[in-house]
């Protein structure tokens, strides 16, 4: 039942598509193996063997064989020793969400793969910024900003709009947040160009198209 409801989850975001089901172990290696899918979503606790052991071996048997594309893995699981989030780390999984979560936990998960993906595609030689966002490992504080902006503000911004997945406006933004509308609209800019936030324009009664932002980093 979890895994039609996850499934379910799935399908209804646009770019992404359920290609297979599996519910030991042993039947996820033989569908990886079959569909080569760009993400598995695993769970720890498995019938036959944990999800880490899973990984591992998936893992191993793309090291076998050099022309089997890498799979992406997410954790979705109610494991919560620190030890086995240690081993899902170092396993090779991009994140790891505990039960219960929220369907727009799930996908906004979903989209950070879908982004770092996407941006690893792009890059041709990375700067130490591109690093950075794509492991999520630059120290509080440590951010580089343009003149003009403050870290402070830019975490204000950047919590805003995680907290709203479906996006906002920058007057949105700044009544949300706060800030002045100019001031939000300079950090939604900022986001922006640094690709960790995506603009949309939405057209209204007015005929002048609004600009909606949504966190994607």
């Amino acid at each position: 039942m979890v895994a039609k409801l996850h499934s379910r989850y799935v399908s209804a975001m646009d770019g992404f598509t359920v290609v297979g089901v599996a519910h030991n172990g042993a039947d996820a290696l033989r569908a990886a193996e079959r569909l080569r899918p760009d993400l598995v979503l695993l769970d720890i606790y498995l019938p036959d063997m944990d999800g880490i052991g899973v990984l591992r071996a998936l893992r191993a048997a793309e090291e076998r064989d050099a022309s089997r594309p890498s799979a992406d893995a997410l954790f979705i699981t109610a494991a919560r020793d620190a030890g086995v989030i240690r081993a899902a780390l170092r396993a090779g999984a991009l994140h790891y969400l505990i039960k219960p979560f929220s369907r727009s936990a799930l996908q906004e998960q979903m989209r950070h793969v879908a982004s770092v993906r996407t941006r690893l595609d792009k890059l041709g030689e990375a700067r130490q910024e591109d690093v950075d966002q794509i492991f999520g490992t630059r120290p509080p504080g440590s951010r580089e900003l343009p003149k003009g902006l403050a870290a402070p503000t830019a975490d204000l911004v950047e919590r805003t709009l995680r907290d709203h997945p479906e996006g906002l406006s920058a007057s949105e933004c700044a009544e949300v947040g706060a800030l002045s509308r100019v001031s939000a609209r300079r950090y939604l800019e900022y986001f922006t160009g640094t690709g960790r936030a995506e603009v949309t324009l939405r057209y209204g009664g007015t005929g002048r198209p609004e600009r909606r932002y949504r966190w994607t980093g």
